[in-house]
């Protein structure tokens, strides 16, 4: 699962949802002796759902304000998440304000019956496919951890048992909200990747665990009861165009791609799987992507070294020197009659999307997914 896009400033919704409320303060400030927070004050107390939509307008500025690039540099992932949730009730309690005083809303019995069953049907669909859904699906499929693996002391594989998993709809390169019901840190949705195709009996997922609540992970008991909420995610099978397919995949970001290899539909030699890392330290699940490549007659690279940092580019730094569109070609010179699937972090994904299409592959072929901590 991965970051929203890289937006810099506050959403065009926040910013219009201040200005509004400056802009009306002001417009009535102008009428009254009172000043422009004194103006702010009365409207607040005595107008009809200021109340709401004050306290609607903090929550979604404030987690547009968490989407800004300065926030995404200490906020964890999980926390962008949980802070996420705020933005329903923003919209849950701004929303009446229109509904109750928008004369636009009100000029008929059909309009005002009309906006406020889309307020309604919004509502339930979140309850319904947010809440509902995975608490049903949860307790259907009654998943618990049947076992942890360590693969390095970063990285942990947890396999998850459950009941009637072969009903599950779910997709090897897909990912779940996982919320682990052990330690307040683990309660948190985490996003993560399987690891492994789906077999109906179990998932796997596998966690890289620098800190956080990631790194609880590795210490959790056997049994731990799980909550989910998914699948999520367009990296399957399902979106594919072409026989072809290059799989790539840098950092954790092998798990999705890993699952994939494993899934595929595939010939002998259709396949390509570029994997990228930074050092060999830092490889894993290498025996089990050497036997599925032999198994499949997949053709199978490992890049390894730190990328360059003067310039974003997929390649490491000791090869800087060759174009990233021709060491694509050089790996996969007919690169263009090939689906790509990308997994990894965002700057890295960013360079093979650009290399791929700047080598012939249409938009529409090149799959991606951004993962973040």
């Amino acid at each position: 699962m991965s970051w929203p896009g890289d937006t810099t400033w506050l959403s065009v919704r926040s910013v219009s949802l201040l200005v509004h409320v400056v802009a009306r303060s002001l417009g009535h400030a102008d009428a009254t002796s009172t000043g422009l927070w004194g103006v702010m004050a009365d409207l607040v107390v005595h107008d009809q759902g200021m109340l709401l939509i004050l306290t609607g307008t903090v929550a979604l500025v404030g987690v547009d304000t968490t989407v800004m690039a300065p926030a995404r540099r200490w906020l964890p992932v999980e926390s962008w998440q949980l802070f996420h949730l705020y933005a329903y009730l923003g919209l849950v309690l701004v929303l009446p304000h229109q509904l109750w005083t928008g004369q636009e809303l009100l000029t008929s019995t059909f309009a005002t019956v009309f906006w406020w069953t889309q307020w309604a049907a919004a509502a339930a669909s979140v309850l319904i496919w947010r809440v509902g859904q995975p608490l049903w699906r949860s307790r259907r499929h009654r998943l618990v951890v049947a076992e942890l693996r360590p693969e390095s002391d970063r990285v942990t594989t947890v396999v998850i048992r459950g009941r009637m998993l072969d009903r599950l709809p779910v997709r090897a390169g897909q990912f779940f909200q996982w919320r682990f019901l052990e330690r307040p840190g683990l309660g948190r949705a985490h996003p993560y990747s399987l690891s492994a195709a789906p077999d109906g009996r179990t998932l796997r997922i596998t966690v890289a665990h620098p800190g956080g609540g990631s790194a609880l992970l590795a210490s959790m008991r056997p049994g731990t009861r799980v909550l989910f909420e998914g699948p999520y995610g367009r990296l399957h099978e399902g979106v594919r165009t072409r026989r072809k397919v290059l799989l790539m995949a840098s950092g954790i970001g092998i798990t999705p791609i890993r699952a994939l290899l494993e899934d595929l539909d595939q010939r002998p030699g259709e396949v390509t799987l570029v994997y990228r890392v930074g050092s060999e330290q830092e490889r894993i699940l290498m025996d089990e992507l050497n036997a599925l490549a032999e198994l499949h007659q997949a053709r199978f690279f490992v890049v390894t070294g730190h990328r360059v940092s003067s310039r974003r580019n997929w390649l490491p730094a000791h090869v800087a020197y060759v174009d990233d569109i021709e060491a694509l070609r050089l790996i996969v010179p007919d690169v263009a009659d090939h689906d790509v699937f990308v997994s990894g972090s965002p700057g890295w994904v960013e360079a093979v999307e650009r290399a791929a299409i700047g080598a012939g592959v249409p938009p529409g072929q090149v799959h991606i997914e951004r993962l973040a901590s």
